[in-house]
This record gives structure tokens, sequence and C-alpha cells, in this order.
């Protein structure tokens, strides 16, 4: 046996959940996460890292709100992503079928570990047991690696936005995804479609 020490290889725990309340550390996970990937530029909206303060505020905030949902991804039990979700206004009701995926990241050092496909697999399952019909969300033209993503998570592009975003100075366009998660409105629509 080799005088070197055998080191032991252990896989590391994968897991996506709903969270209804932050646990010890959690902020902390997910604000780290959350900068690690804008500052990888695939960023929820901010072009900067925002002051630690006004991060930790805007997670904070979601977690009470009625209309948000949250979902999380851990590695090792750390939080290293997350998928939001905002359902239609109350008074809505002719659109109250839809609900838009409005934040998804991976932290960089995360991304090898097919956590986007959960974390939007448990967000279609939230979607489904609500009864929710269509889930929608838009992307600017510059995550095309996230676009293929999407794609291949059964999302349909739809239209597009001349103006969506602006970064560094630049105009970018955006694109709207949807995904029909019920089966009984893919018919309707395909019946009616061949009127």
């Amino acid at each position: 046996m080799s005088e070197q020490a055998r080191l032991d290889t252990f896989e590391p725990t994968t897991s996506v959940e709903h969270v209804k309340e932050f646990h010890s550390g959690d902020l902390n996970d997910l604000c780290d996460a959350a900068d690690a990937s804008i500052a990888d530029g695939n960023g929820l909206g901010w072009l900067d890292l925002p002051i630690p303060e006004e991060m930790k505020r805007y997670w904070n905030g979601i977690v009470p709100m009625p209309s948000r949902d949250l979902f999380v991804a851990r590695l090792d039990g750390v939080i290293c992503g997350a998928c939001q979700t905002v359902k239609p206004r109350l008074r809505n009701e002719a659109q109250g079928f839809h609900i838009q995926i409005i934040t998804h990241f991976v932290a960089p050092w995360a991304r090898d570990r097919n956590f986007t496909r959960q974390l939007f697999g448990l967000a279609e399952e939230f979607a489904i047991e609500n009864g929710f019909k269509i889930i929608n969300l838009d992307i600017r033209e510059t995550l095309t690696e996230t676009m293929r993503l999407y794609e291949m998570l059964g999302f349909r592009r739809y239209g597009e936005h001349p103006a969506h975003t602006i970064v560094d100075g630049k105009v970018l366009k955006g694109y709207y995804y949807t995904k029909i998660i019920d089966p009984s409105l893919a018919k309707t629509m395909e019946k009616q479609s061949k009127k």
C-alpha cells in the first residue's frame, strides 16, 4: 500500500426546495450565489453587484409575498441557485391561468449539476398543483446558452421586444417564451387552430 493517505471520494448531495422561510445561513448563501451569478453576467436584472444590505432586503422580501414563490437549489446543503415565480394579479381573471418565472440563476461553481432542470421542474410541479396552465418568461438576447436550455425544457419562443434591456449603454432585444403545462389547454388550442 502506498504511503500516501488514501482519500475517499464523496458524491455531493443536491436538492431543490420551495422556500417558506430562511434557516440559519440560507440568506447569506443565497446572496453569495446571486452575487456570483451577477458577476458572471447572468444577473437577475442587476448589472453591478448591489450592496449586501440591498441584496438581503430583496430576498427577504420575497418569501412573505403571497404573489411570489421562491425555489432554491442546494449543493451539500448550501444554496447555489434560485428560481422565482410570480402569480397573476387577483383581479386578472382573463389571464389568471398564467404564472411567470421572473428570476432564475445558478452560481457558476454549481452549473454542472443540472440544477436549472431541477428548479424548473419543481416550479412546474408547483404551478400544476396550483391550477396554472401556462408558464411564461423572458430573457435578453445575449443569454443564448440559457435560451437553448429553456427550449430543451419545452419552452417555445413566441415573440421579441426590440428594447428589452440596456447593458453597458447598448440596447438589447429580448425574447418571450411560454410553456403550456396543461394537456387539456394544449388540445383546446390545437382544435381552435384547425378551425
